[in-house]
This record gives structure tokens, sequence and C-alpha cells, in this order.
């Protein structure tokens, strides 16, 4: 007995279906006036598709595509083609991964706000990638609004500066340390990060984390930007402390400081760290000094990071945001006077005072044995400091052991308030030689 016949598999099975549907136009050669009265009475048909269970109708249009498709190829060419997945095909994996940090980060953002946000900036052609496609990709990331409302994953009330140098944020990162031989130095890299634009006015590798260290790199990023309204800290003794509240005070500079034991409200400062852990600090040998390392992180932020789309920002660069900055000018002059620290000390009878590690001499003997305010500005470290004392201004100079007959005293090196520079003109000279002088006129 012969075994029923049945299609090869379910494409076939829809072709046949398919090839039944148009059949009755098929069968017979109708002029254009009754064949369209009977491709609109088979449109208002309900048919059975295999492998569903409800019933549907089909259009016009669809019977006259499959018509054709008949007659072109027969019933082979009424087999459903695969369809072209527009994610898979004009997406690489970087922009499928931005797209999905996108979303993540701005969960009520529609697909056609993201894909214009991209096609604006140049990182897609426009028409190059279908919404539906997009909407295909987070749904399979379980980020379509479906299943996002089901999930309550809403949006976490989220806070960001209106524009570019409203609010910088500074924190510190914490990477592998340096070895020299049989030494080795910690790795402490200092950052400010601007919130609106998510852009980096200043990111240094050093060795320590202490309060002088944030305030020569903010004094080099007001040097170079201007200045900002407010900086948004965290509680640690690197951002706490007397000296850089008082310099941000005089500069009309708000500080704000995180709520304790809040993670996420420095999240756009750690979302940067995990960004520069993977895309170089994972990646420095233990060897590297801290000038590679500077050299290496200077390279990230020019030539990828200020550049590259950022899903905090709908997909813009950091760079192009950071173009619409409007910062306060600051003059050499402003920062001096801001700069300036003052702290009481007694002059030994032989006339020295210690500052900053090295000890100095009045010129005026009167004051021996007194406690006077002594002055310096962290603005210029390789300045000497001066005595204020009735009103004026006394000259400090460096103590001359050979001649006054007697050696240089010993000294701790102090790592707070007057005394945290050291007095150093050597490394005021190389920071000239690199360019680090401070500009005439200001900021750019």
């Amino acid at each position: 007995m012969l075994q029923r016949l049945k299609p090869k598999d379910h494409a076939e099975a829809v072709a046949l279906h398919r090839a039944q549907v148009i059949g009755p136009v098929l069968s017979r050669h109708l002029p254009r006036g009754l064949l369209a009265d009977e491709l609109r009475r088979l449109s208002a048909q309900r048919f059975s598709p295999p492998g569903q269970h409800r019933t549907r109708s089909y259009s016009i249009g669809t019977l006259k595509r499959w018509i054709r498709a008949y007659r072109k190829g027969g019933l082979e060419g009424l087999r459903p083609q695969s369809r072209r997945r527009g994610h898979a095909l004009a997406l690489d994996e970087e922009m499928r991964s931005l797209l999905v940090e996108i979303r993540r980060a701005h969960p009520g953002a529609s697909v056609p706000l993201i894909l214009r946000t991209l096609a604006s900036e140049g990182h897609l052609r426009e028409g190059d990638v279908q919404a539906s496609a997009v909407r295909r990709l987070l749904a399979e990331h379980g980020l379509d609004r479906r299943t996002l409302a089901r999930t309550g994953n809403r949006e976490r009330r989220r806070w960001v500066a209106d524009r570019p140098g409203r609010v910088w944020h500074a924190d510190v990162c914490h990477g592998t340390a340096r070895v020299h031989g049989k030494t080795t130095k910690p790795l402490r890299v200092h950052g400010i990060l601007d919130d609106a634009s998510r852009f980096l006015p200043a990111l240094e590798a050093r060795s320590s984390e202490r309060e002088v260290d944030m305030i020569e790199l903010l004094l080099r990023a007001l040097r170079e930007h201007g200045m900002p309204d407010s900086l948004y800290l965290d509680n640690g003794s690197t951002y706490v402390g007397e000296s850089l509240a008082l310099i941000c005070a005089r500069l009309e500079i708000a500080v704000v400081h995180a709520r304790p034991y809040d993670p996420q409200a420095r999240g756009k400062m750690e979302r940067f760290w995990r960004t520069l852990r993977a895309g170089c600090l994972d990646y420095l040998s233990p060897t590297h000094s801290h000038h590679d390392v500077q050299v290496r992180l200077i390279a990230f932020l020019e030539k990828h990071y200020h550049d590259a789309p950022h899903a905090g920002l709908m997909g813009k660069s950091p760079r192009s945001v950071w173009r619409a900055r409007q910062l306060r000018p600051v003059s050499e002059e402003q920062l001096r006077v801001a700069l300036t620290l003052r702290a009481n000390r007694r002059v030994r009878g032989d006339g020295t005072v210690s500052v900053g590690g090295a000890e100095w001499e009045a010129e005026h003997g009167f004051l021996a044995g007194h406690t006077v305010v002594v002055a310096r500005t962290l603005a210029a470290p390789q300045d000497a400091p001066w005595i204020e004392h009735e009103g004026k201004r006394l000259a400090l100079r460096r103590v001359d052991p050979r001649r006054n007959g007697h050696g240089e005293r010993r000294v701790k090196r102090a790592k707070k308030g007057i005394d945290a520079i050291h007095f150093d003109p050597p490394s005021a000279l190389l920071e000239a030689l690199v360019g680090r002088a401070p500009r005439k006129g200001g900021a750019r």
C-alpha cells in the first residue's frame, strides 16, 4: 500500500499552501478587470497556514507577488526565503554592543531616536540599518520595551548636567604597581571628567593620591580649559582637605561630595574607569614607568575615547559634545591668589624657618623668635615663599649653609597645607620644557 506523501519540510508545506490559495487565479486566464475582482475576493477570505492555529487573510499585493513567483519558478518559487536579519548584516559587533549599551543607559529612548543620533554623528549611514532590526537585537538581550515593562526594569533616577563645564567629576583609579629593579611604586591614575560630555579635561598617572595631587591636576585643567561651576567628589582623604575647599571657594567653584555608601552616585566616573581598564590599563606591563603609562593614557584619550561613540551620550562622541562648552576664563593672577596658602611658623633664633621640606631664612633679624604668617602659592611652586607681617610682604631666601657657617637642618617632609609641594626648581624647569608652563592671558 502506498504511503501518504508529505512535504519534505516546512518550507515546501508553506509553498504548497500558497499555491492552493492562488490556485483559482492560476487555473484561468483572466482579463485585467476580472483578475482584480478575483484578487479582491481572495483577499477577503481567511486561510489556515501550515503550523498555525489561527486563520488569516492575505493582501492583494501579497497574492500578486505569489502569482509572479509561481509563474517564474513554480512551486520552488513559492518557498519562503530566509529573512535577512538587518542587525546581523549591517552591524559589526562593536556597533551592536553600543546599541545595547545605549538602551541600558537610556531605557526610554526610542529606536528611531537612537538611529538618528548615530547617523547625525556619522557612525551609521541613514537607511543602512532598519529600526526593526535594532528592535530584534534589543529583544534578544531582553531590552525591548515590553520586557522592560514586564520585569520592572525602570530607568534609575539619574541626573546629567545641562551643559559641558557645569559639573566636573574627579576620582582616582588604582593600577598595578610599577616595578623598578627591586623597588615598586604604586600606580594611581587621577582623572577629571566632565559630566555633560564625558570628556576628560585632565588624566594623569602618579604614584600617590594626596590632596596636593588633586590640586595640581585641577590647576592644569583650569589653565587649559577654564573653570567649571562645580566639582563632584567622593569622601576620600584626597578630596576633603581644607586646602582644596579653600581654593575652590576662592575661585567660586562649588564643591559637592557624594553621599557615603552610594556607588551608583559615582556611576559616570566608574564607567570611565572600566573603559580605561579594558582599553588601556589591562595591557600595561608592570615594568612600564609612570611616564610610559602617561604616554599611553594620552594616546588612549586622543586616538580612541574622545572620538568614540558613547552610550551615555546616545552615541555621540565626548569631543563633539565638549565643543559646546562655555567655561569661565581664569587668569594667572586669579590662580596665584586662589592657590596662596598660609600657615603660622615660628622663626628660629638664627632667623630660619622650615617651609615645604626646605630651610629658608628671613632678611629681617627682628623676626627671630616670633611666630609669623608664612605664605606660598601652589600656582608657582618654584617661587620662594614669603612672610606677611603688619601688612607687608617680606621676602625669604634659601639658607646658604656655607655662608651662614652651619649645615642645613634635616626636616621631615610635610604632606599637606603649605608644605604639600616640595620646593623643586628643576621640576618647574622640566615642566616648562614640555609645555606645562603657565600660559599668559588665562584659559583658552
